[in-house]
């Protein structure tokens, strides 16, 4: 069974910051392959232990919200740990957990609370990144005000209708065929 250290050398590490964001069929197997296991003792609660140190908390959150975004691609199981991530995300902000894991791997601690569709969450994001990665975060601020103004107009995210089986509004397909979430970008960074 992967231990704590195992996750954070092969998420920090080995897949490091050109890897975290990128689609890619290859790296997505090697995380089903390695990990798959581990995920599912997290999802039955059995992995709670690791949340009660600030490198315990990382890999969890590695764990419940970067591992399946790339497992499960366009299917629901992306977004099953996500309840899991947000209550040791805040706890672990709440505890400044997340001050003593140095930068870029500090944004884990953040992400969990920009992938959710509650707004509170979203404000929360974006003061975590303001005020707790000034160093390294501005592109990570952009990303949070993003995902806040697509919670702001829809209250969700139009891009997982599909795999969470969903309906489309037709201003959310208006969106989506423009641009989706580029467009979110783009729109901040022309009114910046």
């Amino acid at each position: 069974m992967s231990t704590v250290d195992d996750v954070i050398s092969f998420w920090v590490d080995e897949v490091g910051p050109e890897g975290w964001y990128a689609q890619d069929d290859a790296l997505d197997a090697k995380i089903r392959e390695r990990y798959m296991a581990l995920w599912e003792k997290a999802r039955a609660g059995r992995l709670c232990n690791w949340a009660s140190c600030p490198k315990g908390c990382l890999a969890y959150l590695i764990v419940t919200d970067q591992f399946p975004r790339n497992m499960f691609r366009n299917d629901p199981r992306a977004f099953a740990t996500d309840a899991l991530a947000r209550k040791c995300a805040a706890r672990a902000c709440h505890l400044r957990f997340d001050g003593q894991i140095a930068e870029p791997a500090r944004q884990f601690f953040y992400l969990p609370l920009m992938h959710s569709e509650s707004i509170m969450d979203q404000d929360r994001a974006v003061r975590m990144f303001l005020l707790r990665m000034p160093e390294t975060g501005a592109s990570n601020l952009l990303h949070a005000r993003a995902h806040r103004a697509v919670i702001r107009e829809f209250g969700r995210f139009p891009y997982r209708n599909s795999a969470l089986g969903r309906e489309t509004t037709s201003a959310e397909q208006s969106f989506l065929s423009d641009g989706g979430y580029g467009l979110a970008v783009r729109r901040l960074q022309q009114a910046a």
